[in-house]
């Protein structure tokens, strides 16, 4: 089995439980950054040089192989690229989704299987369960407040068969995950947890996006079109957005605007009131499913970003396409976002969201 070590203490802890209960654990560090020499700013990194170091030391403890693998290229085409993309075309995407569709469960598991591997170990709160025909299941982790299985729903069915969550079917908080890694000897176990984009290690996404894409003035509007100040690239804003307008006057309800509409084409950020946010349904494409696809329209649960709640949908595939229609309009839901359904516990699968319909004339 090979264990992908980040060089946090989840991974590592992962590696370790799964080497103590039997498996032959080969651990492995992901070099993804196009400046692998880069330290760590703050807690924010998850491939430096240092977090490769931790890796490597953790290996030691459990007493396990351990290599460095170079997927900087592949990371940069297949995530970084794609978020830029994404962003200049006025969506939202998630790159911990495409990361786990594209590297650690594609390129890094067709890899692991060329060499020999079985499986591939990592530290996401998750579960799989294999039913008595062979085939699996995802499910959320038996601990809500830590589940990550949002950021696996793009793992189809032949991927769940080689991949392996150990963190997943326990109830402990992350202070006694720390423990346990203290207890192990691993010193990782006081180590921050990464947040944010790990490429962008300040957190500063506007900035990396305008170093990216430049400076481009546009208008802001409301919805009559009428235009109530400029911007330096539309690509700085998502929709559901309040702060960092930077308009010179209020609202003449003196209520907050936020983003509701990005026009890559004509530069423009649209803004309005709480309540034109309201979404009553939704199409998203390019669906990936975790086991077979449902046949018939169907009452589910879906999450719309990795740290949101559920909420309840009516949903059907129709000509390739996922749609959903909400049982109570939500907000903050952008173009490239995913949105991941969910029967009880299991993931049902991932689907990318193209369009919006909202409750009043707001364009979606």
């Amino acid at each position: 089995m090979l264990a992908a070590m980040s060089g946090g203490v989840d991974s590592a802890v992962a590696a370790a439980r799964a080497a103590e209960a039997g498996h032959d654990v080969t651990g492995v560090h992901l070099a993804l950054s196009e400046n692998p020499k880069s330290f760590r700013t703050g807690a924010r990194g998850c491939c430096t040089v240092e977090d490769s170091h931790d890796a490597r030391r953790a290996a030691d403890v459990i007493g396990i192989p351990f290599y460095v693998w170079d997927l900087a290229e592949r990371f940069r085409e297949d995530v970084v690229e794609d978020f830029v993309a994404e962003y200049e075309a006025g969506r939202t995407p998630n790159p911990c989704l495409r990361c786990n569709e594209k590297i650690k469960f594609a390129a890094l598991l067709d890899k692991a299987l060329a060499l020999g591997f079985d499986a591939v170990c990592t530290g996401h709160y998750a579960t799989v369960t294999e039913l008595p025909d062979g085939t699996r299941e995802l499910h959320r982790a038996s601990d809500a407040a830590k589940d990550q299985s949002y950021v696996l729903g793009v793992l189809d069915d032949c991927q769940l068969a080689h991949a392996m969550f150990p963190l997943g079917d326990t109830l402990t908080t992350k202070g006694e995950i720390r423990a346990e890694a203290e207890r192990r000897g691993l010193a990782v176990a006081e180590k921050p947890d990464s947040h944010d984009i790990c490429f962008i290690a300040d957190g500063d996404t506007r900035g990396f996006l305008e170093r990216r894409l430049g400076r481009t003035e546009g208008a802001i509007l409301d919805e009559s079109g009428e235009r109530l100040g400029t911007h330096e690239g539309a690509y700085g804003f998502t929709v559901g957005q309040r702060k960092g307008l930077r308009l010179g006057h209020p609202a003449p309800d003196g209520k907050p605007r936020y983003v509701l509409d990005i026009s890559p084409v004509e530069n423009t950020v649209t803004v309005g009131p709480a309540e034109a946010l309201d979404v009553t349904a939704l199409r998203a494409i390019r669906p990936r499913w975790c086991g077979a696809p449902p046949t018939a329209p169907g009452t589910y649960t879906a999450q719309l970003r990795a740290h949101g709640g559920e909420t309840q949908v009516r949903a059907e595939v129709a000509e390739g396409e996922l749609r959903i229609e909400f049982a109570e309009p939500v907000r903050g839901v952008a173009p490239g976002q995913a949105v991941v359904l969910y029967d009880g516990t299991r993931v049902v699968g991932s689907a990318t969201i193209a369009a919006t319909d909202r409750s009043t004339a707001a364009a979606g």
